[in-house]
């Protein structure tokens, strides 16, 4: 089982996860995470069953070991109006044929950490998610502990969105848990109150600035006709300042 030294840089080979896998799959998994996954899970992964898989191996290994796991990544697709994560898409979630990308797993045997190897597994998701015309988003959940990876999907452009409180139990334990998004094909996070505020401001503003303008040039045409009038001049002066401080007034507003 995978346990090497790295005594040189490995030369790393990503593929398909196959059911020749299962074993060292399972293996890895067990030591790595606290949450046991039943064996049905394997077997889905293995043999592609509602999940896609993408494996990281080491071409520099001896034979024997140079087809072997030394990293992971499982995902499947889901129906972005049946996610917890629905009121994050914007205007378009409730499409039926809406999806969206939800990493499982991902790990990494220690002795291969710090090569890259994670953030290429990533990559392969993401690029994945955007082959499907469909899919708005990649997410996943990571528990509150583990710095390296949420530094790893920061640096990555994931979002973090929320965090749920008690999300994992774990030996009888609760442990919070990040949500973390990364939009692809055009998806988006739906205006947040401050934004729909700031629109409505700015539709309101020029509205305004729209009046204000045809009142100004109604007034400048009512003072030229007024110019033109042969009445007394006390009428003609009375006018005058009245319908000055009207156009000060607006076109004040006007600027």
């Amino acid at each position: 089982m995978v346990n090497p030294k790295l005594c040189s840089r490995p030369k790393i080979h990503y593929r398909c996860i196959r059911p020749s896998d299962l074993d060292i799959l399972e293996h890895i998994h067990v030591k790595l995470f606290p949450i046991r996954y039943e064996s049905t899970f394997f077997q889905d992964v293995v043999n592609g069953r509602d999940i896609v898989s993408w494996g990281a191996v080491d071409t520099s290994r001896p034979d024997d070991q140079s087809d072997e796991l030394i990293g992971f990544v499982t995902a499947r697709i889901v129906l972005a109006k049946e996610s917890e994560i629905v009121d994050m898409l914007g205007y378009d979630s409730s499409k039926s044929d809406q999806t969206l990308v939800y990493i499982l797993t991902l790990g990494v045997v220690e002795s291969y950490r710090n090569h890259g190897i994670a953030s290429s597994l990533i990559r392969e998701v993401i690029k994945y998610a955007s082959s499907i015309p469909t899919c708005r988003a990649v997410y996943l959940h990571v528990i509150s502990y583990n710095n390296p990876a949420i530094f790893l999907y920061k640096k990555m452009s994931f979002k973090c969105i929320r965090r749920l409180q008690g999300f994992y139990l774990i030996n009888g334990q609760q442990y919070d848990s990040y949500l973390f998004l990364y939009y692809v094909n055009g998806g988006r996070s739906p205006c947040s109150p401050l934004e729909l505020l700031a629109a409505i401001v700015s539709y309101m503003r020029s509205g305004f600035k729209s009046v204000a303008a045809k009142l100004c040039k109604s007034e400048d045409r009512k003072i030229s006709r007024w110019s033109m009038c042969k009445e007394s001049h006390s009428l003609v002066s009375g006018s005058h300042n009245k319908r000055n401080l009207s156009v000060e007034r607006v076109g004040y507003e006007c600027v």
